[in-house]
């Protein structure tokens, strides 16, 4: 069994990047981020499009990103998972800086990332951002910065699903065991995909252990939440 979980508004309380290009970006991320929403472009572009537009150095980076907070129960999630041999990933949509940072700070670092990548450089004496998507599809159904559905499936063991919002949305019948709440939860349930609802990481740890050898014989709970 592996543990694959979103980052932003998942593990994370706040959406981190939302939270960066609030603070620290030029005004015109929020007119990508309209486009986006009306499902204009993908998440991949709209990212590529927004990091450019960061004005910051890296200690007003870290700042902010220091501001954000995770999932009370995520660490005790962790601890609990790592006992019983159960790998967790962090699969998002998001930057990977910027995860890297928050679980840095909560001591969570050891745990595997996979994000969209971002770099910093220095140019005419000022410093630039850019996102670049290693881990992308151009075969996505969600045109992602990050192709879940490949990570998952690259990983091929009995898989076990975090997550809350559209980017997680092609990847929610391909796991095992999906936990879901939100945007997420809503898909589910109009496309009669099994999953368990919750509200935080203790409520993920429950229905961890109540889905017990079902999971690990990859059969869905016998009803969705």
């Amino acid at each position: 069994m592996r543990v694959f979980c979103d980052f932003d508004g998942t593990v994370s309380v706040q959406d981190a990047t939302d939270l960066v290009l609030s603070r620290l970006a030029a005004p015109e991320w929020q007119e990508v981020e309209r486009l986006w929403q009306d499902e204009a472009i993908g998440s991949g572009e709209c990212m590529r499009n927004q990091i450019p537009l960061i004005r910051a150095t890296p200690k007003q980076l870290n700042e902010v990103l220091d501001e954000v907070e995770i999932d009370p129960f995520f660490a005790s999630f962790v601890d609990f998972c790592a006992e019983h041999g159960v790998p967790v990933v962090i699969v998002s949509d998001g930057v990977d800086y910027f995860i890297k940072r928050i679980l840095w700070k909560r001591a969570l670092d050891h745990l595997p990332v996979i994000a969209n990548r971002l770099v910093v450089s220095a140019r005419s004496g000022q410093l630039s951002y850019e996102l670049l998507s290693p881990y992308a599809d151009r075969a996505c159904l969600t045109t992602a910065g990050v192709c879940k559905c490949r990570q998952l499936a690259a990983l091929g063991e009995e898989r076990v699903y975090v997550g809350d919002g559209r980017t997680d949305f092609c990847v929610s019948d391909k796991a095992e065991l999906v936990f879901a709440k939100g945007r997420l939860a809503r898909h589910c349930a109009e496309r009669d995909i099994r999953f368990f609802a919750y509200r935080d990481f203790n409520d993920v740890l429950a229905g961890l252990k109540e889905a017990g050898t079902r999971a690990c014989a990859a059969t869905l709970p016998a009803h969705p939440v």
